[in-house]
């Protein structure tokens, strides 16, 4: 596995571990009270939008790490394309002329 493989599947696991807490944590909080269960029968749905606005944010600040690595490495291997792409580039132009 690469690491830019492994960069990505750790910030995105991360990301996800922090959306679940933050489901957990609000799925707990509706169901003690503190917070309302939302409108009818959209418990569930307001449960998630919820989890989601709050994890957002929190993996911005607490993943800024992980998110620099994997953005770090995408970009050397943007730079590596380019150059072998460049280079093929100038051997067609070489053969052609």
């Amino acid at each position: 596995m690469s690491a830019k493989t492994s960069a990505a599947i750790r910030y995105t696991t991360m990301r996800l571990a922090i959306f679940i807490g933050c489901l957990v944590a609000v799925g707990g909080l509706v169901q003690i009270g503190v917070l309302p269960k939302g409108l009818g029968d959209s418990n569930f749905v307001w449960v998630i939008l919820l989890a989601l606005v709050l994890s957002a944010p929190l993996s911005f600040i607490l993943l800024r790490k992980q998110r620099d690595a994997m953005s770090e490495q995408i970009v050397g291997k943007v730079d590596q394309a380019k150059a072998r792409l460049e280079a093929s580039r100038s051997q067609e132009d070489g053969a052609v002329q």
